[in-house]
């Protein structure tokens, strides 16, 4: 360590504040300083996102500008956020804002937080939809798209990411890039160990035995895959797993029922609870011990809603 880190972390203030989300307290919401944010955007400004694109290196190169603001606090408790299975999701919002005016270049500075914040807890993997290591879509009043992802009026079931590709995924992001005309549609969260009948699904004989997973054309995977929804055990020997509705594809009665049940048991529980998130604010989630989903918008002919997404892995 070189002694220009150890005055860095010794002297740098810590730029951010944490507190637990009033509906439930297993989600940390870390708010930083418009002095961190300040300091980030000048510390970037030299990079465009095209360049964290074009070169993998440069994301973890940002990451380390914002934690090295923090004094390297903020990576710390980011990453023991993730690691504690008691709570395992963050809402990151900022104070202030950048000195950028609303639109593409405010985009722009979001993406490049986004990159910072997911390079401190881990590695993003590539997101075949849109084809970088992140993805951008719209949700419209109107969609015809092939997945419940686009679709405004309905809601998105809670689920797990990751069910139907090879890597591995243990932390989802999802941050708001903009949005108009919009009513309805937060964010809805559930903890494995809130759900009222984990014991019963996790102990059913089906638990434990292989399911087939595909997608459906928009997410560019053509290759199916097999794995248990409840695919393997924590440190501590609680389940982790990996659910989606709409992607399984059972083979016969048995595993039907099995998914068709715990679709129901999920979405009628009452454990769950919603999120509404500002322009720029991110939801951070241990994918594993996490399920979301989105609730339903208000209709109406300009809704519109811009959202960023990065599913990766853990390296430490």
């Amino acid at each position: 360590m070189t002694a220009q880190l150890r005055e860095v972390e010794s002297t740098a203030p810590q730029g951010f504040s944490v507190a637990p989300y009033a509906a439930n307290k297993r989600l940390q919401v870390v708010t930083l300083t418009s002095e961190t944010i300040s300091a980030f955007d000048k510390a970037i400004a030299e990079w465009p996102v095209q360049a964290l694109e074009y070169k993998p290196f440069l994301r973890y190169a940002v990451a380390d500008k914002l934690d090295a603001i923090t004094g390297y606090a903020l990576g710390k408790f980011l990453n023991e956020t993730m690691q504690d299975r008691d709570t395992g999701a963050f809402m990151l919002q900022y104070e202030g804002a950048p000195d950028i005016e609303a639109g593409e270049l405010r985009t722009e500075f979001d993406v490049k937080l986004s990159t910072a914040i997911s390079h401190i807890i881990g590695m993003p993997n590539h997101d075949a939809m849109y084809g970088k290591y992140y993805a951008r879509f719209t949700v419209l009043n109107d969609d015809n798209s092939d997945s419940y992802l686009r679709q405004a009026h309905r809601r998105m079931e809670l689920h797990n990411d990751g069910t139907y590709v090879n890597e591995r995924t243990d932390f989802v992001l999802m941050q708001k890039l903009g949005e108009a005309h919009m009513e309805g549609g937060d964010s809805l969260l559930l903890h494995v160990d809130d759900w009222a009948e984990l014991d019963r699904f996790y102990h059913h004989p089906m638990a434990k035995q292989d399911i087939v997973w595909g997608a459906p054309k928009s997410k560019n995977v053509e290759t199916k895959i097999e794995h248990p929804i409840f695919f393997e055990e924590d440190k501590n020997g609680k389940p982790h797993m990996l659910f989606i509705d709409q992607f399984a594809e059972p083979q016969n009665m048995a595993e039907g029922l099995y998914l068709y049940e715990m679709g129901e048991s999920l979405e009628g529980d009452e454990n769950f609870f919603g999120v509404r998130l500002p322009v720029g604010t991110m939801l951070v989630v241990q994918n594993h011990c996490w399920l979301h989903g989105r609730d339903k918008f208000v209709a109406h002919p300009q809704l519109s809603r811009e959202l960023l997404r990065q599913r990766g892995h853990f390296t430490k």
